[in-house]
């Protein structure tokens, strides 16, 4: 009977080895969340309010559009003159042979895949990019080499900003696109809220938040501030500004996160967060995703009612 269930064990754990590496082979390995693009019918108030309010430096303006640096990145927000439902994610692979990779991976998955443009990745400031559309209809780009800047970040204001972290998505169907990021992809769920899941793609608790909607596109934008004081600090400043706050100050009892979400241009909401979890690879070991039922105590951990359509239940 022992050699029996040890042949068993050999056996599963053969094929769960073989099961991994197959899955390693057809996975598209993210290594971070790199811009978000965002069209807009008045570039000029946009401008004015990712300075004035959110603190971010201007790095250049070209082509019609306008790239804001938060960090060491070259940039990572871009508006641009358009159509303000015109909304690109973008996410960067380590080398040439991955993004060929994950091209091939998603066209054999029935995803059609556009190749970008030499002026186009001039444009965005990389040396290749692909792009796609996911099951939602939202624009994803994964990128190659994108240039950092030899120059540090000087914010237009105070705001405490150390970079942009994460996004949240809008998704027609929360369980398909889950399966969608974690079995193309290589995110992982850290946590889920109702039906929302929040993905990981390196240590931190989440890079991407799908959350349930009628129609696809970024749902919010969150930069790191360096602690509580700058939250605090810019609930009083956007107050005193009029700028409607949406949700905070508060604590994410999923990531520790404390936050303030406020109004952006065309609808957009932006966040400022602050403690974020760190999952390690020493957590992975043992870490499993944890389910929050959709009612406000699972968003804030202090007693903040979310006043954003996808956050309400």
């Amino acid at each position: 009977m022992l050699l029996i269930v040890e042949k068993s064990v050999e056996t599963t754990t053969g094929m769960k080895l073989a099961a991994d590496a197959t899955w390693r082979q057809a996975v598209i390995r993210l290594h971070d969340i790199r811009y978000v693009r965002l069209g807009t019918r008045d570039l000029e108030s946009a401008v004015r309010y990712a300075t004035a309010v959110l603190g971010l430096e201007v790095a250049r303006k070209e082509h019609g559009a306008v790239y804001f640096k938060s960090d060491s990145r070259d940039h990572t927000l871009c508006y641009f003159e358009g159509d303000p439902r015109d909304h690109t994610s973008a996410f960067e692979v380590d080398t040439t042979e991955e993004l060929e990779h994950a091209g091939a991976v998603l066209e054999r998955s029935g995803y059609q895949v556009t190749a970008g443009k030499r002026e186009d990745a001039e444009q965005r400031y990389v040396r290749d990019f692909l792009s796609f559309i996911d099951p939602s209809g939202n624009r994803i780009e994964l990128v190659h080499a994108p240039h950092h800047s030899g120059r540090r970040y000087f914010p237009s204001r105070d705001a405490g900003v150390t970079g942009f972290s994460h996004i949240g998505l809008r998704t027609l169907d929360a369980r398909r696109d889950e399966a969608f990021w974690t079995g193309l992809l290589s995110a992982r769920v850290s946590d889920r809220i109702g039906e929302a899941p929040l993905l990981r793609i390196d240590e931190v608790h989440h890079k991407i938040a799908l959350f349930p909607s009628s129609y696809p596109g970024v749902q919010h934008i969150n930069h790191q501030v360096e602690s509580i004081d700058d939250i605090m600090r810019a609930w009083y400043q956007l107050k005193e500004w009029n700028v409607p706050i949406r949700f905070g100050p508060g604590r994410h009892p999923t990531s520790g996160a404390m936050f303030l979400y406020f109004d952006g241009p065309d609808g957009m909401i932006y966040e400022y967060s602050t403690g974020v979890r760190l999952i390690t690879a020493e957590d992975e070991k043992t870490y499993r995703p944890r389910s929050f039922p959709a009612v406000p105590s699972s968003f804030c951990m202090w007693g903040a009612k979310p006043d954003i359509p996808e956050f309400k239940t």
